[in-house]
């Protein structure tokens, strides 16, 4: 690659994967869910989303969004700065199409304010941070803004992808995180990810 390229200049991204790290296959999703310690909600007293510094600097220009730009989409090139300036995105919670940067957001699979009620509260500040730029599991995806801002820290028993076909690998990738942090589920959130790991064929 050239030392200099201006802002003019499109470079294609790195060839992209189209999904986030894969969550484990169903049956070790239900025995770590079976792991997991079901206790009540934390209080969400000091939380800030502050609390968890995320779009941090990736190397080659590139924040964390960015490189889950890049990731997920097809044919997304960028600019000197690492934005994305085209591509093609599907939203796998909504099976949207998105044609622009602008209409994508890179959810949290466990959103940060439930880790923080799930036991986040008690971690230090570089565990967070660690948490809410996770590049190597399947904690952070591109989806819809409409579908993100939907769902907003609402867990599965509050909220699910709107498409059904997706529920078995959502609930893989959320119970997997949850496992990989120690983070507590909810009974109703226990419920209904068993719920929906049962769609998984």
């Amino acid at each position: 690659m050239a030392a200099a390229v201006t802002a003019a200049v499109l470079a294609p991204a790195a060839p992209a994967s189209a999904d986030p790290p894969e969550a484990p296959p169903v049956a070790t999703a239900r025995k770590e869910l079976a792991h997991l310690t079901i206790a009540a909600p934390h209080s969400m007293a000091g939380y800030s989303r502050a609390k968890f510094p995320h779009w941090i600097e990736q190397g080659n220009n590139c924040s964390t969004r960015e490189v889950v730009l890049k990731r997920d989409g097809q044919g997304v090139t960028t600019d000197a700065e690492c934005r994305a300036v085209s591509g093609t995105w599907i939203s796998h919670y909504d099976g949207k199409i998105l044609a622009s940067a602008a209409g994508v957001d890179i959810d949290h699979v466990v959103p940060l304010a439930n880790a923080w009620r799930s036991g986040a509260d008690a971690w230090t500040t570089p565990r967070r941070k660690a948490f809410a730029n996770d590049l190597s599991d399947p904690q952070l995806i591109a989806v819809s803004a409409a579908s993100n801002r939907a769902k907003g820290d609402q867990s599965p028993d509050q909220w699910k992808p709107p498409a059904a076909s997706y529920w078995c690998t959502y609930a893989r990738m959320w119970t997997h995180i949850k496992y990989l942090y120690a983070l507590n589920v909810t009974q109703p959130e226990e419920t209904a990810l068993t719920t929906m790991l049962d769609t998984c064929h």
